[in-house]
């Protein structure tokens, strides 16, 4: 084990479910994790291994046949599956944070329908906020839901769906004017559907179509997607909580968890952006010794250790904050904007530290400079966390004049 980013006080059953991942990651990721995502291929193997550690059941309940492990237990999980190759962790990701929703916010039967299969792997979650024209203003959704018996009609395009094709269950974000009187704030006149389709590309029910991957710089492997509603029936009973006008409020729970998870992201691909520049910098030389016996390299490795140790405590904080039951948002956005910036500049650092090397396709180092940009946007950007952090501030340190 490294001696960077180590967590103080967990239980016996934590240390041998991150051993566990940690060793699947080495073993089953990290000799596979180049190859596959230059192809961007999806990595089912992977995928099928996560499986039978029975991780896609990692938070949820144990009477629902999960493992009823906390979001420390998960995110610490994540770290790892992220130092191996940062696509597996999001393949993981959207499944929890749909599972979480269901469990904080879902219906008993939503919970009974869902949450068993969901924790055997057979149904995979996908949730969806952003649209083509929306960015971070979550308040300017245009999809919109229409009520018709027992039934409601939903019409839209959404953005930026991670699992968009391979999920059957996708947590979507919509208006809904029923029962909010025009004028009412936008933020309480959303809803939260749980939309059930086949996986795969195309019309995959009537009404929604999957139009096909996106091809991005980085974050390859898994599939991210548009998702396009057109005369889309979904029952009522399919209304995350049985009520509507709930779906912000259960969307920005979820992305709380979803926050910590992209700091873990960002601790563990820094972490192996750190591995990769130390050893490097012990086997390179130039003039006459090793690179790493250079001052400014040491200066460089200082640095990144740093930034690595530094993240991954404020990433355990915000995960230990939200398993206590208590507002996280504050925590979550400083973990989040803190980890993702700093896994950047590791990242770069490794790069630079690399040389002209870092600039080949045959480095590890080169996939992972095109990966750690995905963190500063992904779950919020870093201006969206200082709004975050800023506000919370000012509430906490209200001066009394």
């Amino acid at each position: 084990m490294s001696r960077l980013a180590q967590t103080h006080g967990l239980t016996d059953v934590q240390t041998e479910i991150l051993s566990t991942v940690r060793d699947f990651v080495d073993k089953e990721i990290i000799p596979v994790a180049t190859e596959l995502e230059h192809r961007d291929e999806y990595p089912q193997d992977i995928v099928d291994g996560l499986k039978e550690l029975g991780l896609f059941g990692l938070m949820i309940p144990e009477e629902y046949g999960g493992l009823g492990q906390s979001l420390l237990t998960y995110a610490l999980c994540v770290e790892e599956i992220a130092r191996g190759w940062m696509s597996v962790s999001g393949i993981i990701n959207t499944h929890f944070i749909v599972a979480y929703m269901l469990k904080q916010h879902g219906t008993q039967e939503q919970k009974d329908h869902f949450l068993p299969r969901m924790a055997a792997g057979d149904i995979r979650g996908a949730f969806s906020m952003s649209e083509p024209a929306l960015g971070s203003d979550v308040s300017a959704i245009s999809s919109k839901a229409v009520r018709d018996g027992d039934e409601y009609v939903l019409n839209g395009q959404k953005m930026w769906l991670t699992n968009g094709g391979t999920s059957s269950l996708v947590a979507v974000l919509v208006k809904s004017d029923e029962g909010h009187p025009e004028g009412t704030a936008a933020h309480k006149s959303m809803t939260t559907f749980l939309v059930e389709k086949e996986p795969g590309f195309g019309e995959v029910r009537p009404g929604l179509t999957i139009p096909g991957k996106i091809d991005k710089m980085g974050y390859k492997g898994v599939d991210t997607t548009e998702l396009i509603m057109d005369g889309l029936r979904v029952p009522a009973d399919r209304v995350l909580g049985g009520v509507t006008g709930r779906g912000f409020y259960q969307m920005m729970d979820g992305v709380e968890v979803g926050r910590v998870n992209v700091a873990a992201r960002g601790c563990g691909v820094a972490q192996r952006a750190f591995e990769l520049g130390v050893q490097y910098a012990q086997q390179r030389h130039t003039f006459g010794k090793q690179i790493a016996q250079h001052q400014a390299i040491q200066f460089k490795l200082a640095e990144m250790a740093t930034k690595v140790e530094a993240a991954h405590a404020m990433m355990v904080n915000a995960a230990r904050k939200k398993d206590s039951g208590e507002r996280n948002d504050l925590e979550a956005g400083m973990a989040k904007y803190l980890a993702s910036e700093y896994c950047k500049e590791v990242v770069e650092d490794a790069f630079r530290i690399h040389g002209g090397y870092g600039f080949s396709k045959e480095y590890e180092i080169e996939r992972l400079y095109r990966e750690a940009p995905m963190l500063l946007i992904g779950e919020g950007t870093a201006e969206i966390q200082k709004m975050i952090i800023g506000r919370r501030l000012l509430e906490e340190y209200r001066f009394q004049g």
